[in-house]
């Protein structure tokens, strides 16, 4: 069916809106409350939080590069990266709830692209599941390479699951990180906003995140395990 002269300039109002915001050239204008920052001081704490999360992630896809050799590191940086996603999961989610309930300086900030609005649920989806599925992995050991189902003649294991969460995580946050990245770096190392109020607040809560990351992984990596033990690695080789 062909499409209608006003379908498609919805859909090219969506696609600008996404690239406008992508690119920078459009920053939302957030109120600033006296005490908090309110919705400025929201997307700053988010900013910050979404570019520590990148440098992580990063970090955590180069060990898949020789995983045999950097397994511990790639256990320790994935246990370190859950205190951030569940920051940076209550500092949008925060937003999304503020603004369904009408908060004023929230309504007046407005929502982002529907496009990204789509991603966003995916995004947290995601990455919850491939950090869970793989700290799963910890105490489940050699069965991780138990087959749990068979799907049209494919065995599922816990390790297949992790494989196919990252996938999914890799394909959704990569777009996340194509549409978010410029604006971020606008509200973090390139301001164009003098300081907020609530600066210091903020500070201490990534600071407070920062040593829940690291205490995470040390109990993660204190935990007794076949892959400590290069057991699990060695029957990840042998597949």
């Amino acid at each position: 069916m062909a499409r209608t002269p006003s379908s498609a300039s919805g859909v090219g109002r969506v696609v600008s809106d996404v690239v406008a915001s992508a690119s920078g050239a459009e920053l939302r204008d957030d109120p600033v409350a006296p005490r908090t920052g309110g919705p400025a001081g929201n997307a700053r704490l988010t900013a910050w939080t979404g570019l520590i999360l990148l440098i992580g992630y990063v970090a955590e896809c180069f060990t898949l590069l020789s995983l045999h050799t950097m397994l511990n590191a790639h256990i320790l940086i994935g246990a370190f990266l859950v205190p951030l996603v569940l920051l940076k999961t209550a500092t949008t989610g925060w937003r999304i709830a503020r603004y369904y309930l009408h908060a004023a300086s929230y309504r007046i900030a407005g929502p982002p692209p529907m496009l990204l609005r789509v991603l966003g649920p995916l995004v947290v989806l995601t990455g919850l599941a491939v950090l869970g599925s793989g700290l799963a992995l910890i105490p489940l050991g050699d069965g991780s390479f138990t087959p749990l189902v068979t799907v049209a003649g494919q065995r599922i294991d816990p390790l297949t699951i992790h494989k196919i969460c990252f996938v999914l995580w890799l394909c959704v946050t990569g777009a996340h990180v194509l549409a978010r990245a410029i604006p971020a770096m606008q509200l973090t190392v390139a301001r164009r906003r003098p300081h907020l109020p609530g600066s210091l607040a903020r500070a201490a809560v990534v600071a407070v995140t920062m040593a829940a990351s690291v205490a995470t992984g040390v109990i993660v990596m204190d935990l007794p395990s076949d892959w400590s033990r290069g057991q699990g690695v060695q029957q990840f080789d042998d597949r």
